[in-house]
């Protein structure tokens, strides 16, 4: 905490660890893997936001394609969480033919 005049200025880190608990905590690993998990998650959204722009598609073409409502493909591409059935799905509507998985030491895993 910092003071600057009658004002108490806080880090992030120290908010986050008043409102939700310590680096090392369950609490805190928790919190941190869910937020890991949403960024992971918009920037596939995000992805298959740009490729469907590169190819012109709406999303309404591109639910068609695939087989769900537009509104739909608009949540995924706003990052919701989807099953790995339905990310091979919408990118082989979008023509990519092939993704890879990094698994860091284990290796890499192809995943169609």
């Amino acid at each position: 905490m910092k003071q600057v005049g009658d004002m108490k200025l806080y880090s992030m880190n120290e908010v986050l660890d008043e409102a939700i608990g310590a680096v090392g905590t369950a609490e805190r690993d928790e919190f941190d893997r869910s937020v890991d998990e949403a960024v992971h998650a918009y920037n596939v959204g995000e992805a298959i936001r740009k490729a469907r722009l590169q190819q012109n598609m709406t999303q309404e073409e591109l639910g068609r394609l695939v087989g769900v409502k537009k509104s739909q493909i608009s949540k995924i591409e706003r990052g919701a969480n989807m099953t790995l059935r339905s990310y091979s799905r919408i990118f082989k509507a979008l023509g990519i033919t092939t993704a890879m998985l990094d698994l860091g030491s284990i290796g890499k895993v192809a995943l169609w």
